[in-house]
Formats: C-alpha cells, structure tokens, sequence
C-alpha cells in the first residue's frame, strides 16, 4: 500500500516537471492557515504589514503600529512575527523591535500577550494578535490602577 502512494507521488512529480515549470513547492498546513488569515485581515487604521523577504516568504513578516490614543500617542513600534510550520497549533513568536519603554515589553523585545502563552489557542488568528499588540499601547494603563 505504502508504495502505490510513492508510485503516484512519482507520477504527479514527473507530470509537473514535463510541463515544462520548475517544481511546485508543497504548501504546509501552517502556511495554508497563515495564507488564508493575512487575506482576511481587518487592520487598524494605524497599523501597517510588511514583508521584508518578500511576498513569498509569508512566516516571516512585520507589523508596525502608530497608536492614535493613549499614552504612546505618535509613537511607530515595529513588531516581528516568525510564524512556526504547525500554525495554528503554536502561537507565532512576536518580538518588538523598537526600544520602549513599556510593562508587557522586556528589554530583549519579548512581548507579553497572555494569547501569545497560555492562552493561546487554535482558533485565534493574526488579526487577533494584532489588535491585542494595538491594544497594548491606546489603552490608558492608569485605568487599571483606580
């Protein structure tokens, strides 16, 4: 059974070959998911997404945020995301690569987001960890002090 499957992987590989095209690139799973969350992305007004190795590296990009509230107001915090291969099941790695003064950012640039720990879960997305990356910076931390 194992090698009809290797005698019809071989038939699909040698038939993408003769059309003449370079081989096609299989596709994990995580880059599927990821695929499909940055083209149902639903950004902030203020934030911004760039691919610094291009659009075909899509686990590896930037995301910056200019918060038009709060304290950080006019401020421009640049945030990288090294997404893992078995995305969604593990959460990206985020890291701020601005220096900032900030609680839930150490002075490595490792983010403090509970959904990037232990509450991550499967059905969160880019654009959840985004706009609570966005919400660390408009939302008045003196609030929670009264």
């Amino acid at each position: 059974m194992i090698k009809l499957f290797k005698v019809k992987e071989k038939q699909r590989e040698l038939a993408e070959n003769a059309s003449g095209g370079p081989p096609v690139k299989k596709q994990s799973a995580g880059e599927l998911r990821l695929h499909k969350d940055i083209s149902e992305l639903n950004l902030p007004k203020s934030c911004t997404m760039q691919f610094p190795n291009g659009k075909d590296d899509l686990m590896n990009f930037e995301v910056s945020i200019r918060p038009d509230d709060g304290y950080y107001l006019g401020g421009t915090f640049l945030f990288s995301f090294q997404v893992s291969p078995i995305y969604p099941h593990e959460a990206p790695k985020v890291k701020c690569k601005t220096k900032v003064y900030h609680p839930n950012i150490d002075l490595e640039g490792n983010v403090c987001l509970n959904i990037l720990r232990e509450d991550w879960k499967p059905v969160l997305n880019i654009n959840t960890v985004i706009y609570g990356l966005y919400h660390l910076f408009t939302v008045c931390l003196w609030s929670f002090l009264f």
